[in-house]
């Protein structure tokens, strides 16, 4: 029987492909920092790994029998005092020369779109060095590349709660976020196929505008949106770098230039913002 690992299940990704591996009946192996937050996620997996993934020693034989890696090891804030370069980078490189020692067949890494074109933000850069790597290895792989999970777009939400949303520009540009579920297929699916990359959103594409508007929809208030002048944005960014950790300003960093380009890919998945903002409630 095929084994495949997951590593990083307990994230909002990682938990949603261990439930699209199980409903398929997959034999799953998970590695974790804490499987006593992986239980109480109420997840299943037919084997828990509970590993420090920035150690390399401590993944000796996690991959053993394993025929498919999926990796969404990865940090949004740098926080324990682990850059994006120690997880989202070396511990991805430390379970790709496990994999590639306990002959794994493929190995799927979750990036994020445009990663390639962006490698001058902290979090890129790191993700993209692991792609170089892997690309290199000599094994079979996928890099799927999400442009943002549904759970990315609560900002709007949140200040739609508060009565206004504030916008950078004049909140025409675009994106299509998609759902951890849909994504999950995604992930799942590239098990079986040979593409080597594969781009990802979800199955609507929005103007910045229209995210907020869904948002006051939810929660049945007058939609109030202010457009911010783009220097304002920009000013942002520059005071954020002076006045901010190094390890708060990479977030704020990724935010605020994804907020100024279209972030749209190929559509997947069924799963629509508004009813995650209806959930929200």
């Amino acid at each position: 029987m095929m084994k495949y690992l997951v590593a990083g299940a307990t994230g909002y990704l990682g938990g949603c492909i261990v439930k699209e591996l199980k409903s398929l009946s997959y034999a799953t192996t998970v590695l974790v920092r804490n499987s006593d937050k992986f239980n109480k996620m109420g997840l299943q997996a037919d084997e828990v790994i509970q590993a420090e993934i920035i150690e390399r020693s401590a993944l000796d034989g996690c991959c053993k029998h394993i025929d498919t890696v999926i990796s969404t090891v990865g940090i949004t804030r740098q926080k324990d005092g682990l850059s994006y370069m120690d997880v989202d980078y070396q511990a991805n490189i430390h379970l790709l020369e496990e994999a590639n020692a306990s002959g794994v067949r493929k190995f799927i890494y979750v990036s994020v779109l445009n990663g390639d074109k962006m490698r001058h933000l902290q979090i890129c850069r790191a993700k993209e060095k692991f792609v170089e790597a892997l690309k290199a290895s000599g094994m079979e792989y996928c890099v799927i590349r999400p442009n943002g999970f549904f759970s990315d777009m609560s900002d709007f939400y949140h200040m739609a709660k508060k009565g206004r949303v504030y916008l950078f520009g004049n909140g025409l540009l675009k994106a299509n976020p998609i759902h951890g579920k849909d994504l999950a297929q995604v992930c799942v699916s590239a098990i079986k196929n040979n593409v080597k990359e594969i781009p990802a959103g979800g199955p609507q594409i929005l103007t910045q505008n229209e995210i907020a508007q869904l948002a006051f929809e939810a929660l049945d208030k007058p939609v109030k949106i202010t457009h911010l002048p783009d220097w304002t944005r920009m000013l942002s960014l520059k005071l954020a770098k002076v006045f901010m950790s190094k390890a708060s300003y990479g977030p704020v960093e990724f935010f605020l230039n994804v907020m100024a380009i279209d972030m749209i890919a190929p559509q997947y998945g069924t799963h629509t913002l508004k009813e995650h903002f209806l959930g929200m409630k």
